[in-house]
């Protein structure tokens, strides 16, 4: 019988819970990463693509937080902070 990394969902043997090394350091920093609400805010409204961008990796940066994690966190927020559903 087999279930399923936590991170990536593949399937894996029941005595693992993730994947790789990789997948196992990326679910953890998923869930230590918080991103503040008035950071998001100036991102989406005030910022350009260009600037947005160059925040997320000073962000990043400063926090030893891998970018694309720190990306996904961040669309999650606005999703969850003004996205109307």
């Amino acid at each position: 019988m087999k279930h399923s990394c936590q991170n990536c969902s593949k399937p894996i043997p029941l005595t693992k819970v993730f994947c790789s090394k990789d997948c196992k350091e990326a679910f953890f920093q998923k869930i230590a990463i918080s991103i503040p609400k008035p950071f998001v805010k100036r991102l989406y409204f005030f910022c350009s693509e260009e600037e947005k961008e160059k925040e997320i990796f000073n962000f990043a940066k400063r926090h030893n937080w891998n970018k694309k994690i720190v990306k996904e966190k961040i669309e999650e927020a606005y999703n969850l902070y003004y996205e109307c559903a």
